[in-house]
């Protein structure tokens, strides 16, 4: 049996596609069973949306990317490539900022009511009192769904504004349910009650939503960890080809039988026996030679993402704010989310006197501000910081812009049945193509989840049967702990928060 197992891993050869945390964790999964791969990366950097940017010795992510997991399995690769040593445990403290006011999430009462003042918390009740006598009968968008709830004061104070930089859809436009998923079981008086009777809650063992207050960092940012997976992979059974674009998905007789790729103006094919993609769904689709099915190029061109790209400024200051990053709810700036880098972890920022911010602009590509110069873009973000109070534009020295396409699929009316029309077309004619991470399967998952269905389609090209799609399907958020959270789960459902849909 066991010279079997070791013959059909002797006749494996996987081709990969991306060297984000997915595409490498498939591929040193892979190295540990002794089965070869070759991982193809387009970009000239390791780690996806999950890599770190170095300007000038300043360390940046993409967006904030914790270590944070209820899988075993990725707890134990974290550890195994990082060591407890290259770890730092960090103090969650991440506030919305609004009206130049910092206010606590979850609500915590005191700090409203001086936050806001005496009479805009009257206003906000008053508001709710009215939504309760009279509410939206019918519950067709994210507004109806929020003014219910909340009251109209509330909404456009604490919700419509960040919803909307974030998703670039009008909050009248996004589906009930997603509210319905994302915000469940809260209203402005259970919001009340949690933020006056936690602690008695809590002495009576009561489960109430709270948050993670603490998680692990590398020392140098989570690029530190791919950096590392890398080198690690190529000491073994891998080979790693970066800056190196793949052009053709060649297919034939049910299955896919090597790729075209384009690396220097050179072209060449790479053979395999089974296939790994964390490349967008949409792009796959398009690359497929021969083309596939028209419903299914029609299934593919329905697929949407949202675009994301970061303003580094680098702030002769020693401390800003103790946040590790903060939420903009400000309408007069473009700004949605602000990283301190800093703050992540001091070895991040080369001068202690100095402080690192990373600005977040949600985008689609290809629209005035994805377009913008960067010396533009830097101007907007100090610009933005003296708007907001936050920093005087002259202790802004420098900055940097990093462009992140595709950096979350939408979740519109039309992507179930979408996803759903290319899975079975894969299942049928391609079954030795794998998806896996976030655009891979058109999913929004985190670092965790995408690492997972990395390690069960490896587990399945070895002869398992896992339900890769199964990972990250259900409706709890990420930072939702609840008492009976067990943490030795080996697999998991969500803990991401939900992508809001379109009204059809």
């Amino acid at each position: 049996m066991a010279d079997q197992t070791q013959n059909k891993k002797m006749q494996k050869k996987v081709v990969i596609i991306g060297a984000g945390p997915a595409g490498l964790t498939a591929a040193y999964e892979l190295c540990k069973e002794g089965v070869p791969s070759v991982v193809l990366e387009k970009d000239d950097v390791v780690g996806g949306i999950s890599r770190t940017v170095n300007y000038k010795g300043y360390l940046f992510d993409i967006g904030g990317h914790r270590f944070f997991t209820k899988v075993k399995a990725v707890d134990d690769m974290w550890r195994e490539v990082l060591g407890d040593k290259r770890f730092l445990r960090r103090s969650r403290l991440s506030r919305i900022y609004y009206n130049k006011k910092f206010f606590f999430y979850p609500l915590k009462a005191t700090n409203a009511l001086l936050g806001l003042g005496l009479w805009n918390c009257f206003m906000m009740v008053a508001s709710y009192a009215k939504a309760q006598m009279f509410p939206a009968k019918t519950e067709k968008s994210f507004e109806d769904w929020i003014c219910n709830r909340f009251g109209r004061r509330l909404f456009e104070t604490f919700f419509k504004t960040y919803t909307e930089k974030v998703w670039g859809l009008p909050c009248n436009e996004i589906s009930a349910d997603w509210a319905a998923q994302r915000i469940k079981g809260l209203s402005l008086i259970s919001t009340i009650k949690n933020a006056l009777l936690a602690s008695q809650a809590k002495e009576k063992g009561d489960i109430i939503k709270t948050l993670i207050d603490a998680f692990d960092y590398p020392e140098k940012g989570p690029g530190m960890m791919w950096e590392l997976v890398a080198e690690s992979i190529q000491k073994k059974e891998s080979e790693l080809k970066m800056q190196t674009e793949v052009s053709k998905i060649l297919w034939e007789r049910g299955k896919v039988t090597a790729l075209e790729i384009e690396a220097d103006g050179k072209k060449e094919l790479v053979a395999g026996s089974d296939f790994i993609s964390s490349m967008p769904m949409q792009e796959l689709v398009r690359k497929m030679d021969p083309p596939p099915p028209p419903e299914v190029q029609a299934a593919a061109d329905k697929l949407g993402y949202r675009d994301f790209l970061t303003v580094s400024l680098i702030v002769n200051k020693a401390d800003l704010f103790q946040d590790n990053w903060i939420y903009i709810h400000d309408s007069e700036v473009k700004v949605g989310r602000i990283q301190n880098f800093k703050n992540w972890s001091p070895s991040m920022v080369p001068d202690p006197n100095k402080t690192c911010l990373g600005l977040e602009y949600f985008c689609f590509e290809g629209d005035g501000l994805w377009t913008t110069e960067d010396a533009d873009l830097v101007t907007l973000g100090t610009k933005e910081l003296g708007i907001l109070g936050l920093v005087d534009p002259k202790d802004v020295e420098d900055g940097a812009v990093v462009r992140m396409p595709k950096a979350y699929p939408v979740y519109d009316g039309e992507y179930v049945t979408a996803v759903d029309t290319i899975r079975e077309f894969l299942a049928e004619q391609m079954p030795n193509m794998y998806l896996v991470g976030r655009n891979g399967m058109h999913k929004y998952n985190n670092q965790d989840h995408s690492m997972l269905t990395a390690m069960l389609s490896v587990k399945n090209i070895l002869g398992a049967n896992y339900d890769v799609w199964g990972v990250n399907v259900d409706n709890e958020y990420h930072e939702e702990i609840k008492e009976q959270d067990k943490p030795d789960l080996t697999l998991l459902g969500s803990t991401q928060p939900l992508v809001p849909k379109r009204i059809a």
